[in-house]
């Protein structure tokens, strides 16, 4: 087992790790920035270290992050989500220094994260793409004669892309033209990259991924799968285990799937796969994602595994302790990501100080987080500040408890996107259990929620309440 892991993120998936490692006797070791000093993974770590004054480069450092775990004594890295996680250059680092990675090898890293390779190796493992262009795209023109062939519309698409950035849905050729330099553009920002490439476009699909186990004796499992249907620009809201929409023929299906694709690419540790699936349910194989998830406490609640500790036995060289038939499920399990931002101003970020928090609780409730009264969100990183996650045995009940968890919920002094989650809890269309990825846009009502009163007000309608009382 690994003996002392350097936690190379921050916030709450760090606050996880660091408590998986602790029921493991692992060590855990934290880094922050200068932003990060009063963090809560910093206080709750078992060693922390300076990465650095700058808000970002601290944590996108390949450099520092191997000095720190050589010089505090490591033997294992976790990347957590999001930074470096996906960096096939961090894990060749960390192996060429002898450091475990805990993730899949740096070559299928690099392979899964170039959407044109791994559409190429799904296609050769007879797991079903969208029709689109066999490579990347050498130009405007080359994108136009594919459109014609497949159809519009069609989807332009960073190769190298992932959190909904690089992407243009194009209705005609038109709009093809004028977003493929636009594309392109934001491809090199963002990615280093100016690959592009097309595919057909699965208009208002459902979202679905299928969280998978590989280990490195050529086993793998799928945990079932996740709805990730609530979104906004391609950003993920709410996040189900099970999905509400598929049927068990469905799901058996999608999870062999799953599993054929990981052992095609020879993957281990855990991952997903994503696919869509279209009007006629039909499943296309979407993209690979080689890290934890974020939404994994919903899989963990209906299954009862723990994904990130199974992460660290697979990196340490671990078979896998479960056989697929071993692995059941129990309810639904919903998440909620909680942002710093506010629902009624086009989700701008709040970032600021929390005066006030109250974390929910009772049966069925899970809040990872990594805030608490007093501690001030810093404006460099992610808004997401907390995950709530609720479990119940039916759906109906589960919607009630989520309802009542996120009532239950305080944060103060930061604007966060609670209301606007609780908003589509009480929408009709969510609680039929039948919506695709256009829930969101299509329903512009769910941002016209009452709004809370300041403190100001509160204190001003109390004491105008007693003077009334008092008749003065």
């Amino acid at each position: 087992m690994i003996r002392k892991l350097l936690i190379a993120n921050r916030g709450e998936i760090a606050v996880r790790l660091i408590r998986a490692c602790s029921e493991l006797g692992i060590i855990s070791v934290a880094v922050y920035t200068d932003a990060d000093r009063h963090a809560l993974h910093v206080k709750k770590a078992d060693e922390a270290y300076a990465i650095g004054p700058d808000s970002m480069g601290g944590y996108l450092s390949i450099h520092r992050l191997i000095s720190v775990a050589r010089a505090a004594g490591c033997d294992a890295v976790h990347p957590g989500y999001g930074f470096l996680s996906e960096n096939p250059d961090f894990a060749a680092a960390c192996a060429a220094r002898n450091l475990i990675w805990v993730g899949p090898d740096a070559s299928v890293i690099r392979r899964m994260g170039d959407k044109v390779a791994a559409r190429r190796a799904m296609i050769e493992a007879g797991v079903p793409v969208t029709p689109g262009s066999e490579g990347n795209l050498e130009g405007v023109t080359a994108a136009l004669e594919v459109a014609d062939c497949i159809g519009y519309p069609v989807m332009l698409k960073a190769t190298n892309g992932g959190g909904g950035r690089g992407i243009r849905l194009c209705e005609d050729a038109a709009a093809l033209e004028h977003n493929f330099e636009r594309v392109r553009s934001e491809a090199t920002r963002a990615f280093g990259s100016t690959e592009i490439f097309l595919e057909k476009a699965v208009v208002n699909p459902r979202h679905i991924e299928v969280q998978i186990l590989g280990d490195a004796h050529g086993h793998a499992i799928h945990l079932f799968e996740r709805d990730c249907s609530v979104q906004r620009r391609h950003q993920k809201l709410v996040e189900i285990a099970p999905s509400p929409q598929l049927d068990e023929a469905q799901r058996q299906y999608l999870g062999e799937l799953a599993v054929r694709a990981a052992l095609a690419v020879g993957y281990q540790n855990a991952g997903t796969v994503e696919f869509l699936m279209d009007a006629d349910d039909s499943f296309y194989f979407m993209e690979m994602n080689t890290r934890l998830q974020v939404e994994h406490p919903v899989t963990e609640m209906i299954t009862g595994v723990d994904i990130v500790q199974e992460q660290l036995r697979i990196a340490a060289g671990e078979p896998l302790r479960y056989e697929q038939s071993q692995i059941t499920r129990r309810g639904y399990a919903m998440e909620f990501r909680i942002n710093a931002e506010d629902p009624k101003n086009d989700f701008l970020p709040s970032f600021g100080r929390i005066t006030r928090y109250f974390a929910p609780g009772g049966p069925g409730v899970r809040t990872d987080g990594a805030i608490y009264t007093g501690y001030t969100i810093p404006p460099h990183y992610d808004s997401m500040c907390a995950k709530l996650i609720c479990w119940a045995l039916e759906w109906d009940d589960l919607l009630a408890r989520a309802n009542r968890a996120l009532r239950d919920m305080g944060v103060f002094g930061v604007k966060t996107t609670i209301p606007f989650h609780l908003a589509i809890v009480d929408h009709p269309t969510f609680r039929s259990g039948h919506f695709d990825t256009g829930f969101v846009a299509a329903h512009p009502e769910l941002t016209h929620f009452p709004g809370k009163r300041s403190d100001r007000q509160l204190a001003v309608a109390v004491a105008a309440a007693l003077a009334a009382h008092h008749g003065l």
